[in-house]
């Protein structure tokens, strides 16, 4: 009886891949739109069952989750939707300062016109979105303008490691973003494509540093007004 076929066994493997491809990039699509919560605990057979797969491609999923910053495995317990701390979210958005930095001095170098108009397209599709009250639209094209920089500035390497950056602060950042905040989130990038548009590579540079520096202040702001809040006591419990 012949053995198996080494090249049906390989597209096998290449399947499989694919497919547990597709659920991790769904998985992370649930769990950044917050529909999986922070420390929402995830089983292979329900997400099995939801997703239509088995559970194999699932468990490739959570390996590749786990990798990208997005889950945690603990021992006996099972494997859980990351909750990132608030000291660490605020190194995040140190590091995501300084490599925005030279994103921003790269591309104001090579920037050119059909580009920039690009750039403004997305600024005009966020700002609608923000005098709409639209928060997750918002948040969506701001994702797609700050990938678009990160494309412009053509670094491979500084994009795969700002891209796991980006999801791990993805929840704080949904957080940030209310009305007051996205009219200045507005503001600051108008400034950031004047910079680029004019080939200011300090300007523009500065200004997205100084962006992702007071994402990361209000960030803090945040946090320390929710740890108040919860501290304080109800106006119903007992004297």
């Amino acid at each position: 009886m012949p053995g198996p076929n080494p090249t049906h066994a390989a597209i096998a493997q290449l399947q499989g891949n694919s497919l547990a491809d597709l659920v991790q990039t769904e998985i992370e699509r649930m769990i950044l739109d917050g529909e999986l919560a922070s420390g929402t605990k995830l089983t292979e057979a329900a997400l099995a069952e939801r997703l239509g797969v088995s559970r194999g491609p699932v468990r490739e999923a959570f390996r590749m989750l786990e990798e990208a910053g997005l889950v945690r495995t603990e021992k006996n317990r099972g494997v859980f939707v990351r909750d990132v701390p608030i000291e660490e979210a605020l190194e995040i958005f140190e590091v995501r300062a300084v490599m925005d930095l030279y994103v921003g001095r790269k591309v104001a170098q090579c920037i050119r016109p059909p580009e920039v108009r690009e750039l403004r397209q997305l600024l005009e599709a966020m700002e609608q979105a923000g005098k709409a009250g639209d928060a997750p639209g918002y948040h969506r094209f701001n994702l797609m303008f700050h990938d678009r920089l990160l494309a412009l500035a053509g670094n491979a390497k500084l994009t795969a490691t700002y891209g796991r950056l980006i999801k791990e602060l993805s929840l704080f950042r949904r957080k940030n973003l209310t009305t007051e905040s996205m009219h200045v989130f507005s503001r600051e990038h108008r400034q950031i494509v004047k910079a680029i548009a004019a080939g200011d590579a300090d300007a523009a540079g500065q200004a997205m540093y100084q962006h992702v520096m007071n994402s990361r202040e209000r960030t803090q702001r945040n946090h320390e007004s929710q740890s108040l809040r919860m501290a304080r006591p109800s106006e119903h419990s007992p004297a």
